[in-house]
């Protein structure tokens, strides 16, 4: 790696110029992409989504129950009225 000061020839594996001392620039070893960022999200999405369902399938039976004279609205049947 050359030093951007003096311009001397350092290893590759130099934190510091051997000749001027200055750190020198670290190159990153892998910049991920959109695909990476693509493929890592539908990976936590999927998880969550799945975990959702198992967890309601799991927990179905330590749900609380509304009580149906707190909600009317919410029975299960439902009369209509003719007009006429």
């Amino acid at each position: 790696m050359k030093c951007p000061k003096c311009a001397f020839e350092n290893k590759e594996t130099a934190i510091k110029c051997t000749t001027c001392g200055i750190e020198l620039p670290t190159v990153s070893l892998w910049k991920p992409t959109w695909r990476w960022h693509l493929t890592a999200l539908a990976a936590i999405y999927g998880f969550l989504i799945v975990l959702f369902f198992v967890l309601n399938i799991v927990l179905k039976p330590y749900l609380r129950q509304i009580p149906k004279d707190i909600t009317p609205w919410l029975k299960d049947t439902v009369k209509i009225e003719k007009v006429g």
